[in-house]
């Protein structure tokens, strides 16, 4: 019963956080002052923040049945002893709003990210050790205002992922390839890790590919600011992979909507700029593929216990502007649809095999070069 409470929390928890990429919310009275904090930003205290403890980490490779090693049901691949090292940022999992950012011993938050560790970060368990930092996330609510305070807490956020990521690089092998990946607010920090840390550092020649998923990247205002472009094809190395799931007829104004209206670090506006698609089915850079190529949708059973494979669940295809769109007969999951047909909720889930398959992919190619 205790599993079963908690895939229904995190399917739940999962659906809210959608709500990073969806600013109309901005103009819901109710959610900004059920979600979004009232008190002025905070620092959260953490007497001497030290990620070298495994304590500090959600996965690694000293730690033991962590959440990052789990399968589905029935897959028949194992984890491997590959040779890549993996930082993955989970997405947000704080809903509290007598917070901006989350302690680092909230035991709700801390199991919800758990959670999210073992359905997204599994993908990356067959080509090496996952690495995944707990941090002072910003709560849910900082992506439903455009108070000063939401972008502190972003940044206080970002502090605690670069903190981690300084560990990760010095702990992990320095012989080894790197693979980068996040999803939503741990993408969003991902994006600002490579701008501004790995862009020129000794260990940026070692990223093998990284994953920034669910959030939106502009090809010309923000990949120029990475050092790294998009994948074109299912076999390139040293680029970026990023996609949003919908379905049609797609509703992606409750993203354009922001997006259009930011503008990049460097002050250039993102209005009408292409984001980047890699087709997960195929790997390359947009186009087409049947739900055929599908090699395996992650679906938890009926009593949401645990989760299994599905193929040839859904096609993909890259539309002109960079949304993902899975068809007409998307799979029906409910309430945990967002409005517009949004799949944000089910990014890695919808393709966890092929992301599977692409990684794996990726990493042999750069290690043959």
């Amino acid at each position: 019963m205790a599993r079963r409470f908690l895939w229904i929390i995190a399917i739940f928890i999962i659906l809210l956080l959608a709500g990073a990429l969806g600013y109309r919310l901005l103009e819901r009275p109710l959610m900004r002052a059920a979600l979004v904090p009232s008190a002025p930003f905070e620092a959260v205290p953490q007497p001497g923040v030290d990620y070298r403890p495994a304590s500090m980490w959600i996965a690694r490779p000293d730690v033991a049945d962590n959440p990052a090693l789990w399968l589905p049901d029935g897959f028949a691949d194992q984890p491997a002893a590959g040779n890549a090292s993996v930082f993955f940022i989970h997405p947000t999992s704080y809903l509290d709003r007598s917070r901006w950012n989350s302690p680092m011993d909230d035991a709700d938050s801390q199991q919800r990210a758990r959670l999210f560790v073992r359905s997204q970060a599994s993908i990356f368990n067959g080509v090496g050790a996952i690495w995944a930092p707990k941090y002072r996330q910003a709560t849910f609510g900082a992506f439903l205002t455009n108070r000063a305070d939401a972008a502190k807490a972003l940044d206080f956020a970002y502090r605690d992922v670069l903190s981690a990521y300084e560990e990760f690089v010095r702990q992990a092998p320095a012989d080894k390839p790197i693979i980068l990946a996040g999803h939503s607010q741990g993408s969003l920090h991902l994006t600002r890790l490579l701008a501004e840390r790995v862009k020129g550092s000794p260990e940026a020649a070692r990223v093998a590919a990284i994953y920034a998923v669910g959030w939106p990247v502009s090809i010309s205002v923000d990949l120029p600011r990475f050092g790294f472009p998009a994948c074109a094809t299912p076999d390139q190395t040293r680029c970026l992979i990023s996609w949003q799931s919908f379905a049609e007829p797609a509703g992606t104004d409750m993203v354009t909507d922001i997006y259009d209206a930011s503008n990049g670090s460097n002050g250039r506006s993102r209005a009408g700029t292409p984001m980047v698609c890699t087709n997960p089915l195929t790997g390359a850079a947009g186009g087409t593929a049947k739900a055929e190529a599908n090699l395996g949708t992650l679906e938890p059973n009926g009593d949401l216990s645990a989760a299994g494979i599905v193929k040839a669940a859904v096609p993909a295809r890259c539309d002109a502007r960079g949304f993902l769109l899975i068809g007409e007969d998307a799979p029906e999951l409910g309430p945990y649809v967002l409005p517009g047909n949004n799949y944000h909720v089910f990014d890695y889930a919808l393709f966890w095999a092929n992301a599977r398959a692409d990684v794996a992919r990726r990493l042999a190619a750069f290690t043959a070069q």
